[in-house]
């Protein structure tokens, strides 16, 4: 039986990172994790409950209090082939996908008791090997040991426009211009955050993905993870 690894795919907002690793997940019979759709969920049920004061900071004591009773579960969609996500058993999918859970997210994210709880799930959950991972810091923090880490970034114009036809596809509402603003800033919030920033790993393969298509990525994975299992 071959070894199974850990895979560690990190970089900026909106660069396809979940897109390649639940595809290459797919393809090599791993479990995905995406940790954006957890920091998300958070998001999601601060913003529900009232967490955020009006001017977008976190009541982090309320969060704090009620972090033990925010549970997030991921269950396999047989006809995306993929999983979705759940908070506190109802399916969030979408919910956290919206541009007012985006323009949200990095302040939670940046918070050190949530990641601190994020991060105890995420390594939970590679503890049997045989796993997908994308996120901020999953090569720095939470599997800084993983055998294969891949750092994913393209232009912020790049990825806003992405974006756009991402929420355009899914008859959400999108505007370009704020889309690139919200990308430009979560870039800075995760790459100046104190706990955990974004960066990449001393033992990470970039992949600038600006011109690529898909296709041509999965590909590049896939020859990245042969060469690894050897």
């Amino acid at each position: 039986m071959e070894k199974k690894i850990i895979i560690a795919i990190d970089g900026h907002s909106s660069c396809g990172k979940s897109t390649m690793a639940k595809d290459l997940a797919r393809r090599i019979g791993y479990v995905y994790v995406d940790t954006g759709a957890m920091y998300r969920s958070v998001t999601l049920y601060a913003l529900r409950h009232g967490l955020f004061n009006p001017d977008g900071t976190v009541k982090a004591d309320l969060l704090r209090e009620q972090m033990p009773e925010i549970s997030i579960s991921f269950k396999f969609n047989p006809e995306t082939g993929r999983p979705d996500t759940y908070l506190n058993g109802e399916l969030v999918e979408k919910d956290i996908r919206s541009l007012e859970v985006s323009n949200h997210v990095s302040p939670i994210a940046a918070i050190p008791f949530v990641r601190a709880d994020m991060v105890a799930q995420q390594q939970r959950m590679g503890q049997e090997k045989g796993i997908v991972m994308d996120g901020r810091d999953i090569g720095t923090t939470v599997f800084p040991d993983a055998e294969l880490k891949i750092f994913v970034t393209a232009s912020a114009e790049v990825r806003a426009q992405r974006r756009f036809d991402e929420l355009k596809a899914k008859g959400m509402p999108a505007d370009y211009e704020d889309i690139l603003r919200n990308v430009q800033e979560r870039d800075y919030i995760d790459s100046h955050r104190e706990v955990s920033p974004l960066r990449q790993a001393a033992d990470a393969l970039v992949l600038d993905n600006s011109q690529m298509t898909i296709a041509e990525q999965n590909d590049w994975l896939m020859e990245r993870f042969a060469e690894k299992i050897g």
